[in-house]
């Protein structure tokens, strides 16, 4: 059996990563796809180290274990038995719960008056005591997918993409660092050895596709997508507002290269390019725009058992629907019409 490889192009998304891990589920779980590459962006780069380790170590069994483990950390319920339990409401009903408490209305309120940096001594990055207990000699090495993590330059505003021995705890948590929560994250530049600050990965590339041009990987890549594209209602309320313009500005670094692709395509089918001056990359994409559009910013920063194990199951469902009716167009054409997209 031949098997279909494909890349992963991993989004960031706060806890609503969780659909990713769903996704990464199903996608494993299928003994036809080969994952060759994962580029991924805040919660995408957390998702993508415990694939990257597992299937290092030659597994895809560890790769799914390990997924369970990192959102058993965020807060997740593994355990089937509560699965009844745990659909008792829908992901609609707990959001609105949490966006109309007054601890929500506070902690919001005071991220937005108070810097990260006014806690003093006292800051601690709750992400750390998770990525360190990574295993990073799998996650470097060269076995499994190639890997990449993107990173804002905080001075600069240019993307950096953290590849190889350049990946380590602070390279994850600098991709996933929000700045009206996290002081942002200084890592050595690897040219003038001068630390640089960086913050969330995907206000510059979320994630960043063109790692996945290279001409040795394979054409398809497989976008997993948490940030709704499209909402039918302009908001009107003060939260609304806020919610889109986040939704729409991590998707705007995704939109101008899939914009870039399209552009690329259609010289390429003109014959406008001379054959191999460009890849002809397929594009494909894995989302619930329906089931995102009932969530907000508030189940993005606030995993609740109830959010986290629905958007597991959203995302094997959404994997599950793509292998079966696009499995045998990998390889062969895009299944994301971005001709439509940009018309």
């Amino acid at each position: 059996m031949a098997l279909k490889q494909i890349n992963l192009a991993l989004q960031g998304g706060g806890a609503h990563g969780a659909f990713t891990w769903g996704v990464l589920e199903a996608l494993l779980a299928n003994p036809e796809i080969e994952i060759a590459a994962i580029s991924g962006a805040s919660a995408g780069a957390l998702n993508g180290a415990a694939v990257k380790s597992g299937l290092a170590r030659g597994s895809r069994d560890l790769a799914i274990e390990t997924l369970g483990w990192v959102w058993e950390q965020v807060g997740a319920i593994t355990d089937d038995a509560f699965a009844p339990w745990l659909n008792m409401f829908s992901p609609k009903s707990v959001s609105a719960a949490i966006e109309t408490s007054l601890p929500f209305a506070f902690g919001d309120a005071y991220s937005r008056m108070v810097s990260p940096y006014a806690s003093g001594p006292f800051y601690s990055n709750p992400l750390q005591k998770i990525v360190e207990k990574f295993q990073y000699d799998t996650i470097c090495d060269s076995k499994g997918p190639a890997f990449f993590i993107c990173a804002t330059n905080v001075r600069s505003g240019k993307i950096r993409v953290f590849s190889g021995d350049e990946i380590g705890p602070k390279a994850i948590m600098a991709s996933a660092c929000l700045p009206t929560m996290f002081r942002a994250v200084e890592i050595d530049d690897p040219e003038t050895g001068t630390p640089e600050a960086y913050w969330d990965g995907g206000y510059t590339g979320n994630p960043a596709l063109f790692p996945l041009f290279a001409l040795d990987l394979p054409r398809d890549i497989v976008v997993v997508n948490i940030n709704p594209l499209y909402r039918d209602e302009v908001p009107t309320s003060a939260r609304a507002i806020q919610n889109r313009i986040n939704e729409i500005s991590f998707n705007t670094s995704l939109l101008r290269e899939l914009r870039a692709v399209e552009f690329v395509q259609r010289l390429l089918h003109k014959g406008a390019l001379i054959d191999g001056a460009m890849k002809d990359v397929l594009i494909h994409m894995i989302a619930d725009d329906e089931l995102m559009r009932h969530l907000s910013v508030a189940t993005k920063t606030i995993a609740t058992p109830h959010v986290l194990h629905q958007l597991r199951m959203a995302g094997q469902a959404a994997a599950e629907a793509f292998l079966r009716d696009g499995i045998d167009k990998i390889g062969e054409e895009s299944t994301l019409d971005l001709r439509a997209m940009f018309g």
